[in-house]
């Protein structure tokens, strides 16, 4: 091997050298910098401020989430018990214009009794569904409330002096509470009269024996207002499952011949007026009197306090 063989083994081996140094540093792993932030460095862990907000803010998105879902079924089984309600009626309606249809009737006279009797159930059909309409537009906001603060005292002697003769005609004792005057109540006038007198009206028509109490609590920690009625549990109307097409042997059968709306629907119509005048109609576990020996349920109904009146001129102030 002569000398330019040398010369060129040299150069090889110098530049092969070279190019090992630079492929080590080519594949050789960047460090971090301490002001450069890498992806193979950990995560910063969360101060704890942060950790509060957001399991703060979790604990609504559940709160809010779970509102949503009482709500989704409530109108649930609003709208199920509604369905009921309007189905039997029309089923009778339907049964008597099959009659006619069918040329059962023995006379004219007969036939034209089967109409008449269509007609009227036609008519409280309607009635029912104007109830219930009303009572839905009220929720929707189409038909304003009329809210205002309105002494607690006047409305309950009202409702008892409305409710008194049906009770004694029964022989079943109606009994009302002294109510502090100074108590106002912010809420519309007549349907809370309306709730109250649907209440007492249907425990009355449910009731076998008993009594009904009236009275009313302050719960000033939450400028609320508790009206108490104290009914026998046999006439308490419990509301009915979301899914009545499974439950129908458990429903209230309904008088095809006089329509009206079960002790059901009227408990879930005032719970729906309550809720939009801003309260609360609730069933308390039911107690029992020694003497005489009765089991008793109190339905609870919420409303917003107002303080008494400040001024000559009738205005009224949050309490």
């Amino acid at each position: 091997m002569n000398w330019s063989n040398w010369i060129y083994l040299g150069v090889g081996i110098a530049l092969g050298m070279v190019f090992r140094q630079l492929f080590g540093r080519w594949l050789r792993p960047k460090q971090a910098s301490p002001n450069v932030s890498s992806s193979s460095s950990p995560v910063a862990p969360l101060a704890q401020q942060d950790m509060s907000l957001i399991s703060q803010q979790l604990q609504q998105t559940q709160l809010a989430y779970l509102m949503a879902k009482e709500m989704s079924q409530f109108k649930a089984g609003f709208l199920a018990r509604t369905t009921h309600e309007l189905r039997s009626p029309f089923n009778g309606l339907i049964g008597l214009h099959q009659l006619i249809l069918s040329d059962l009737c023995e006379n004219p006279a007969e036939e034209r009794e089967f109409i008449a009797q269509a007609h009227e159930r036609t008519l409280k059909l309607l009635k029912l569904m104007d109830e219930i309409l009303n009572v839905a537009r009220t929720e929707h906001g189409t038909n304003k409330l009329d809210i205002q603060p309105r002494p607690l005292a006047e409305i309950l002697e009202e409702v008892h002096d409305l409710t008194y003769m049906l009770a004694t005609n029964r022989n079943f004792p109606l009994k009302l509470l002294p109510t502090d005057s100074e108590i106002y109540v912010l809420t519309d006038y007549l349907w809370l009269r309306q709730v109250l007198i649907s209440l007492i009206d249907t425990a009355i028509t449910q009731m076998e024996e008993g009594s009904i109490c009236i009275s009313s609590s302050i719960l000033p920690t939450n400028n609320f207002v508790n009206i108490w009625l104290d009914l026998p549990t046999h006439a308490v109307p419990w509301s009915e499952p979301i899914d009545l097409l499974k439950f129908e042997d458990r429903l209230t059968q309904i008088d095809h011949k006089n329509p009206t709306l079960s002790p059901g629907m009227r408990l879930l119509i005032n719970q729906t007026l309550v809720e939009v005048m801003g309260g609360k109609l609730e069933i308390l576990p039911s107690t029992i009197v020694k003497e005489p020996l009765l089991q008793l349920t109190r339905i609870q109904i919420s409303i917003p306090l107002v303080s008494s009146a400040v001024s000559g001129s009738g205005a009224f102030s949050p309490s």
